[in-house]
C-alpha cells in the first residue's frame, strides 16, 4: 500500500511524504524533501513496531538542524579535500563547508547538496514491492560541479522486509558522482539510548586511515589487531575508546571501511544486530565501500520524534559509498561518469529478528 501527505513547504514548493507499507506491516516513510527516509517502522522479536531511524516530526526541522538524517547526500557523498579535484586538466572549486580538525573540505555536495533540494516524485508499484521514485536535474556548475547531472533513486519496500534503494544518474559532462543513503540507526528504537551494545560485522579486512581532517591519507590499512577489526562481530562499544590515532582522529568510528568485494555485485557488506529486541538489520551493497559513523557528533542538542533527545553515539550509520576523496586520489576506484556512461548502484537494508 501506498500512501502520501502534505509535509509543508520550503521556498514555496510543496513536500510530500510518502508512506509505504507491506505486507507484513513494516513501514517507510519517504519524503521528497532530500528523498529522506523519515521514518522506519519494523517489528522486534516480540513483534513490537518500532521506528529505528532518527528524524523530525517537522520540516523546519530538517531544513534547519538535520544533520542529513535518512538524506540522500550528493552529488558527492563524503569529503572533498579543500574543495578542489582536477578532472581533465581543470580544477573544480567546491564550496567548503566542513573544517574538521581545522582543515576546510566540501561534505556531502557543499552547502546545498541533494539533501537540501526538493526531489520530483512518483509512487512506483512491483509484484512483491511498493515504492517511490524520485528524480533530480543537478545542473551544470551547481555547487561547482561540472555537468548537468540527471539522478532517479528510487525505494523499494518489499515483502521480504527489504527497504531497497537503488541509484541511477547520467550526465552530459564528465563528473564525480558518489551517491549514499544517510540515515541514522537505531535498532533498540529511534531515540532509545545509545547503539553500544550493537553487534556489528563489517565484511571489510581494510579501512582508509584519515588525517585530522578526516580526509584519507591514501592509504588501505588492514583492520587486523586494531579497534576497526569487525570482520567477527563485536559491540560497537567494545573498543570506541580505544588508545588508537584513528579513534582518536574521528572521535570514535568515523571512517570509510574497503569492502572485501569489489567486483561491483551485490554483497553483504554489514550485519548489525541488537540484543534486547533481537532486530538483526543487513546491508548488501555493489559499492566498494560504507562509511561506519558511530553518532559522535549527537550531543543531545537535537529532539526527535519520540520526543526523546538524540545523544552522543544514539545511532549509526553505515552509508555504502565510494571512498572519501576520490576525485584526488588516484589509488582509489574512479568516481569520474562520462556522458558515455550509465551510473547503476543499489543498496539494500534487510531487516529480520532472532
Amino acid at each position: 500500500m501506498i500512501s502520501h501527505e502534505p509535509f509543508g513547504e520550503v521556498n514555496g514548493e510543496e513536500v510530500t511524504l510518502y508512506t509505504l507499507t507491506n505486507e507484513n506491516g513494516m513501514t517507510a516513510r519517504i519524503m521528497d524533501y532530500g528523498a529522506v527516509v523519515q521514518s522506519l517502522v519494523v517489528p522486534d522479536s516480540k513483534g513490537n513496531m518500532e521506528d529505528v531511524v532518527l528524524g523530525f516530526d517537522n520540516l523546519d526541522q530538517y531544513v534547519e538542524k538535520s544533520p542529513y538524517f535518512g538524506a540522500i547526500v550528493g552529488r558527492y557523498a563524503n569529503r572533498i579535500a579543500n574543495g578542489k579535484f582536477t578532472l581533465d586538466g581543470k580544477t573544480y572549486e567546491l564550496p567548503i563547508n566542513n573544517k574538521p580538525g581545522g582543515m576546510p573540505c566540501s561534505l556531502h555536495g557543499g552547502n546545498k547538496g541533494f539533501d537540501s533540494v526538493v526531489w520530483d516524485a512518483e509512487k512506483v508499484e512491483a509484484e512483491d514491492a511498493v515504492g517511490v521514485e524520485l528524480h533530480y536535474l543537478s545542473e551544470d556548475g551547481e555547487q561547482g560541479y561540472p555537468g548537468n547531472l540527471k539522478v532517479t533513486v528510487t525505494y523499494w519496500l518489499t515483502n521480504d522486509d527489504e527497504l531497497r534503494v537503488e541509484y541511477k544518474a547520467t550526465t552530459d559532462k564528465a563528473t564525480p558522482i558518489n551517491l549514499s543513503n544517510h540515515s541514522y540507526f537505531n535498532l533498540a528504537g529511534e531515540g532509545d539510548g545509545k547503539i553500544l551494545d550493537h553487534k556489528l560485522t563489517l565484511n571489510a579486512s581494510h579501512f582508509t586511515p584519515v588525517n585530522k581532517g578526516l580526509i584519507p591519507t591514501g592509504e588501505i590499512a588492514p583492520v587486523e589487531g586494531t579497534p576497526f577489526d569487525f570482520t567477527e562481530p563485536h559491540k560497537i562499544g567494545a573498543r570506541i575508546d580505544a588508545d588508537h590515532k584513528q579513534i582518536e582522529l574521528g572521535g570514535g568510528y568515523d571512517h570509510n571501511f574497503v569492502l572485501d568485494h569489489q567486483k561491483g555485485e551485490m554483497e553483504l557488506a554489514a550485519e548489525v544486530v541488537e540484543p534486547d529486541t533481537g532486530r538483526i538489520m543487513k546491508v548488501y551493497t555493489d559499492q566498494p565501500g560504507v562509511q561506519f559513523y558511530s553518532g559522535n557528533f549527537l550531543n543531545g542538542s537535537l529532539v526527535g520524534k519520540s520526543g526523546k533527545k538524540y545523544v552522543k553515539r544514539g545511532a549509526f550509520c553505515l552509508e555504502t559509498q565510494h571512498y572519501p576523496d576520490s576525485p584526488n586520489q588516484p589509488k582509489f576506484p574512479s568516481t569520474i561518469l562520462r556522458p558515455d556512461e550509465k551510473f547503476k548502484s543499489a543498496t539494500v537494508f534487510k531487516f529480520s529478528t532472532k
